[in-house]
């Protein structure tokens, strides 16, 4: 299971990253149903694929900090027995998978309030919050217009579309990325998860960054939302991913290179707002 899921991690089989969080903890577990002779022993396992998991996706704050709580849960405690240590492996990791996704519910709740019915808004790439939040909202008796850029070059915005088409109250349109500048025109706002606020700095999966600036420009407020602990102010350091060049143009490349970062970042002055767990905040 783990090595399942760091290849899941490294090919972007799945694109939420509360999403990849919970499945990156939960991989752990397979070293409960293994053979240990000593503590230590299962703890070095732990930590040893804690560290493999996190490598798959550097960039992924909410994978570090899920697979940092569990290791670091586990091997403070000093277990007494093996059974003691896989114990407390099971139960942390169980603390960690409901923080994680009670923060993204949350965060959903508090955006409906933002959300104003009749809105026209504009999405980028796939968000299982943002998802949720506009459930929620048509849950209250909302409906939307949404936009959807298809966040090439894996077109996970399609996947996005997909998942709100089978929303009553909610009518999604698919536009191409270059397109965003066209119709945000007619966007109230712009609303987009996230992978991570550093500072003053918005990662995302790359074309945030054009949006919420081609966004500023026409007046439209961008919201960002996600779980709290997505704001880091100290001990992360954000590293790009570079996505292999055969996702961009599968034939290939001769007498050019191709560059394919899956995020990029945007100043958190050309947001209006984000939405956490914890409230909406203000830029």
């Amino acid at each position: 299971m783990i090595d399942e899921t760091v290849e899941e991690i490294q090919d972007m089989q799945t694109h939420s990253s509360s999403v990849v969080a919970v499945n990156a903890a939960r991989a752990l577990e397979e070293l409960v149903d293994r053979e240990f002779a000593t503590v230590e022993e299962f703890e070095r396992a732990l930590e040893r694929n804690g560290t493999v998991l996190r490598r798959a996706n550097p960039s992924h704050a909410s994978l570090q900090n899920a697979v940092r709580a569990v290791v670091e849960e586990v091997t403070v405690a000093e277990a007494d027995s093996v059974e003691e240590a896989k114990r407390l492996t099971t139960e942390t990791i169980d603390e960690v998978v409901e923080t994680v996704e009670s923060a993204k519910r949350r965060a959903a709740e508090n955006a409906v309030t933002h959300l104003e019915d009749g809105a026209t808004l504009l999405t980028h790439d796939y968000s299982s919050t943002v998802l949720e939040a506009l459930e929620r909202a048509v849950d209250a008796g909302k409906s939307f217009d949404v936009y959807i850029t298809e966040a090439r070059p894996r077109y996970i915005g399609r996947k996005t579309a997909r998942s709100l088409a089978d929303l009553e109250g909610v009518e999604p349109t698919l536009i191409t990325d270059s397109a965003n500048g066209l119709y945000l025109a007619k966007c109230d706002r712009v609303v987009v998860g996230m992978d991570c606020i550093v500072d003053d700095t918005l990662y995302n999966r790359v074309g945030t960054f054009p949006i919420a600036a081609t966004a500023a420009q026409l007046d439209v407020p961008v919201t960002v939302l996600g779980a709290a602990s997505k704001l880091v102010t100290e001990g992360f350091v954000f590293e790009n991913e570079f996505r292999p060049g055969s996702e961009v143009m599968p034939e290939p490349a001769e007498g050019f290179a191709v560059e394919n970062p899956a995020y990029d970042a945007t100043p958190v002055s050309l947001l209006e707002s984000v939405i956490t767990d914890e409230g909406r905040r203000e830029f």
